[in-house]
């Protein structure tokens, strides 16, 4: 088993300029530097932080300090200048990995934004942690997004492209449970995974907005960074025709409309768009 290395952080800012495939943002916020996840896919393998660190993508983690404070003394500092804020977390990892449970770096976030809220938060996981903090979500209702990525229903391929990444099963329980707490929620199948005829049916039952996106349209690149990390190589042969290249988000869009109306399914950006 992997030993994971964990260090301790204080960066000089937290809240970091939105720009790129965030444009409509004023800026992003990472609780933490790394993931353990290790996504096999994840376009942040293919960034600097990713590339020059020295150590395997998905093996190491810092854990970022003093966050809720300087959180509270930015926020101050922008609305001082009548600056507009809104704020996607994460773009470089999960808010939700596994040493959330004991660090809660992401709850302390929460928890100030609470003090002072952006005009729009939009949270992107794929741990079914995030329902620990509805009670923080429910008093940010009124200008937050939340958003849960399921790639497929098979937890098999998950095992394949993801074996560090939590079970599909729970991450559809945390969808139905933030649904049933009336929040803003969203599945995000991204990127699209093999995928079984029933799981259209299993999300509408679920949620009533979904965001498609695949290894063409999301990896920044135009697929040239999924293409280095070799991704195509994970997928059996028979998968190989009908879920990789540059047509799969549109087959994807034509399975979920079986059970979704057009309205309720976005693709690639205009899904994590603000508002």
């Amino acid at each position: 088993m992997t030993r994971h290395q964990m260090a301790y952080k204080e960066p000089k800012k937290i809240l970091t300029p939105a720009s790129g495939f965030l444009y409509g943002y004023t800026h992003s916020l990472n609780p933490y530097t790394g993931c353990l996840f290790g996504c096999s896919y994840c376009y942040v393998r293919q960034s600097p932080v990713g590339l020059f660190r020295g150590e395997e993508w998905g093996e190491w983690v810092d854990i970022k300090q003093g966050i809720h404070e300087k959180y509270i003394r930015e926020m101050s500092s922008l609305r001082k200048r009548g600056k507009e804020v809104t704020i996607f977390m994460a773009s470089a990892t999960d808010p939700y990995q596994s040493v959330e449970y004991k660090e809660n770096i992401t709850r302390s976030l929460l928890e100030a934004m609470v003090e002072m809220p952006p005009d729009f938060l939009f949270v992107q996981t794929r741990s079914p942690l995030v329902t620990r903090d509805i009670d923080l979500f429910l008093k940010l209702k009124d200008s937050l997004r939340l958003s849960v990525t399921v790639e497929t229903d098979l937890d098999e391929v998950r095992k394949n492209f993801s074996p560090q990444a939590p079970p599909i099963q729970a991450r559809l329980k945390a969808i139905g449970e933030l649904q049933k707490n009336d929040l803003p929620v969203q599945a995000a199948v991204a990127p699209v995974l093999p995928f079984s005829k029933q799981f259209p049916e299993t999300l509408a039952a679920l949620v009533n907005r979904i965001v498609i996106d695949d290894f063409y349209t999301g990896d920044g690149s135009n697929g040239k960074r999924t293409e280095r990390l070799k991704i195509k190589e994970r997928f059996t042969a028979e998968e190989l025709e009908k879920w990789y290249g540059e047509h799969v988000h549109e087959y994807a869009y034509e399975q979920m409309k079986t059970a979704f109306s057009s309205d309720q399914i976005l693709i690639s950006k205009e899904g994590f768009m603000p508002y």
